[in-house]
């Protein structure tokens, strides 16, 4: 009674050729998507590559942090997947690679070393 009709009309907004109506509905996704590879996916991926190339660059000497939050010097590298580490005087204890969160001090090797 008081309320009248509502009729659907046609949006009259940009007119797409035929065919393009189902392809400009993906076209927000593709942008979304896209924005988020650029400001979140790409530069994590570049963060983890950096901390692979560190963790392969260890060597005996090297002031390191671990995810845990202790400080220590590696020691002896056991192998591909272990470091030795001392974090208090006599104390050392064998660490994964992977918890090595950040290197403080890197030794010089002997090659730098020779050169300069």
């Amino acid at each position: 009674m008081f309320i009248s009709s509502a009729w659907a009309q046609q949006a009259g907004g940009f007119p797409l050729p035929a065919g393009m109506e189902g392809i400009a509905q993906f076209v927000p996704l593709i942008l979304i998507f896209a924005v988020f590879y650029f400001l979140l996916i790409r530069p994590q991926q570049k963060k983890m590559k950096a901390h692979r190339e560190l963790l392969t660059q260890l060597s005996r000497g090297d002031r390191v942090v671990t995810n845990g939050g202790l400080v220590g010097t590696i020691t002896k590298v056991l192998n591909d997947n272990e470091v030795q580490v001392e974090i208090a005087d006599g104390v050392r204890v064998t660490i994964m690679r992977p918890m090595i969160a950040s290197v403080l001090n890197k030794t010089e090797s002997k090659v730098e070393a020779s050169s300069s």
